[in-house]
C-alpha cells in the first residue's frame, strides 16, 4: 500500500525523560492544519469507517494502543500502533477502521487540511467505486 506508510518519529529522550518531535514538511510530507486526539474510547468499540479524498493524516499512539485496518481499494492490511515513536502516514483515498482500543489509548491525529465534511467518503461502497475510476 503505497498511501500508507509506518514512519520512525525521531526519539530525542535522555535521562530525564523522552521527547519526540515531529516538523511539518520535514518528517511528515505536510503542513499541518488540525491536530485532534482521541481518548476514553471504550474497547468493544471500533471508529473511522471512512476514507478521505484530499486529506492526508499521521496517526501516534501517544498512550496506549489501537489497531488500524486499512484498505487502498486494492489490499486491505492491519497495523498495530503500540509506540508514540512510530507514526502511521495514511494518505488519501484509503479507507480505515480503528480498533481494539486499549484503555489507556489517546490516538493523536496530525491532518493536512482543515475539517471540511465533504472531504469524507463514509460509504464504504461508494469509496470502492471511486477508488476503482
Amino acid at each position: 500500500m503505497s498511501l500508507i506508510r509506518l514512519i520512525d518519529l525521531p526519539y530525542l529522550g535522555d535521562d530525564r525523560g523522552s521527547l519526540v518531535s515531529i516538523e511539518a514538511n520535514n518528517h511528515i510530507p505536510f503542513e499541518v492544519k488540525r491536530v485532534y486526539y482521541i481518548y476514553h474510547t471504550k474497547q468493544c468499540v471500533s471508529r473511522g469507517f471512512h476514507a478521505h479524498k484530499n486529506l492526508q493524516q499521521l496517526a501516534i499512539c501517544v498512550a496506549g494502543k489501537c489497531r488500524f485496518l486499512l484498505d487502498d481499494g486494492v489490499s486491505r492490511d492491519i497495523v498495530w500502533l503500540d509506540t508514540p515513536e512510530k507514526g502511521l502516514l495514511i494518505g488519501n483515498n484509503v479507507w480505515r477502521e480503528m480498533y481494539d482500543f486499549s484503555a489507556d489509548c489517546v490516538l493523536l491525529v496530525l491532518a493536512s487540511e482543515y475539517y471540511d465534511e465533504s472531504d469524507y467518503i463514509r460509504d464504504y461502497s461508494i469509496f470502492c467505486k471511486k477508488v476503482k475510476q
